[in-house]
């Protein structure tokens, strides 16, 4: 598990704190999203998850490694990948093969293991055709997934993706959706920062920051009403509960924590139903 108790966090020069105080645990295997404004801390707390970043005060312990402790800072890097917002500045080899090779050949491992680790590490995401191709000739959502491989050849427990659908094309949207998914259900705890409604619905928990602390802790579904009510800059409701919340201002009264196009056809069928029910038959006496 991730602790982070009382953590404060300001940059040099910048005497007001990005991170104020704040208290935060998160749970192997659990996949978590992380929304706020533009400079609410949320790139500076994902970077204190794998001692990128100290904090001023408070502390920071990675299943019980805390982050100040320089000799744990090699198996905390192991424990905890980060994935960038641009994954040119984490690709590092000639090769696709040698890129995700690069972590496994730093901490010395036998070169049979890395050779097996990396092949299976890239056709998980479907890169092994391309393992001898240029870094630089692949696509904005195959060098993602590559930036994935490199971090999961490491066999991390946590991994953080700072927005790592930005500048993709729908198709590397999708990928990359897909990839965490695939990394989610294999019991690696996913940490997304991210300002998609859709991509926030589709994880176990929201976090939502402001000011470098933390103000909504919870569900999706449950958390969208309220982040909606406060009108948090970039947050914008999914199409589905958007629907939701133009029927129900026409009276409809469907449930506004709805997230799932099944849930939201079984509650406007009922109301149909319902309606149809109490409409007197006409011609009948």
């Amino acid at each position: 598990m991730i602790h982070l108790e009382h953590v404060s966090y300001a940059y040099a020069g910048h005497p007001r704190p990005v991170l104020d105080d704040l208290s935060l645990s998160i749970r192997e295997g659990e996949h978590l999203a992380l929304f706020g404004a533009n400079g609410c801390g949320k790139t500076t707390l994902v970077r204190h998850l794998n001692a990128l970043l100290l904090p001023g005060q408070g502390t920071v312990a990675i299943d019980g490694l805390v982050t100040s402790d320089p000799a744990h800072w090699p198996e905390i890097r192991r424990r905890v990948g980060m994935i960038f917002q641009h994954p040119d500045n984490q690709i590092v080899g000639m090769t696709a093969e040698e890129d995700v090779a690069f972590g496994p050949g730093n901490l010395g491992w036998m070169p049979e293991e890395i050779r097996r680790r990396v092949g299976v590490a890239l056709d998980r995401f479907g890169l092994l055709p391309l393992a001898d191709r240029p870094p630089h000739t692949l696509s904005g959502g195959e060098k993602r997934l590559l930036s994935i491989a490199g971090v999961l050849v490491m066999e991390p427990r946590y991994i953080a993706f700072d927005e790592p659908a930005a500048y993709l094309d729908p198709v590397g949207r999708q990928q990359v959706r897909e990839a965490m998914k695939r990394l989610s259900a294999e019991g690696i705890a996913v940490i997304h920062v991210t300002h998609d409604a859709e991509d926030m619905a589709a994880a176990d928990r929201l976090i939502v920051m402001e000011a470098g602390r933390v103000i909504l802790d919870g569900a999706p579904r449950d958390s969208f009403p309220e982040l909606a009510r406060r009108a948090i800059s970039g947050f914008s409701l999914p199409p589905l509960m958007e629907l939701v919340e133009r029927l129900n201002a026409q009276g409809w009264r469907l449930s506004q924590n709805l997230t799932e196009a099944a849930e939201i056809s079984r509650e406007i069928h009922d109301h149909l139903l319902a309606a149809s029910r109490q409409k007197p038959s006409a011609g009948r006496e």
